[in-house]
């Protein structure tokens, strides 16, 4: 089944800003080294939420707002796309990327087969 890993900075951004510049490439080597986990068949990290652009359609009419719509605390920051065999496995993968440890959150959501 594939699962989608999202990535939600919170507290995340400011932790790593904190970090020395060694500590910095080892977090980073980190992301990389997931992406080379068998299973894993794309990711990428998301510009900033300032730069989003939201979209709605309202009678015909596209409607545009800059940036992200909700007020968060937590923004999407990044994503990996996994293969894995249950969720468990999905998991145990998701705990691994850096994030989850450095204040902010990873969603595991089962992708929709058609």
């Amino acid at each position: 089944m594939q699962y989608m890993l999202q990535i939600f900075t919170g507290g995340s951004m400011s932790a790593y800003e904190g970090l020395s510049e060694e500590e910095k490439q080892a977090v980073t080597g980190e992301y990389f080294a997931i992406s080379g986990i068998p299973g894993v068949s794309g990711g990428a990290q998301l510009q900033p939420a300032t730069t989003a652009t939201t979209v709605r359609v309202d009678g015909g009419e596209t409607l545009t707002t800059d940036g992200p719509f909700p007020e968060t605390k937590e923004a999407l920051g990044g994503y990996y796309l996994l293969e894995a065999d249950d969720l468990d496995e999905a998991i145990e993968i998701a705990g691994r990327i850096p994030a989850a440890r450095m204040g902010g959150a990873i969603e595991v959501r089962p992708v929709v087969e058609h």
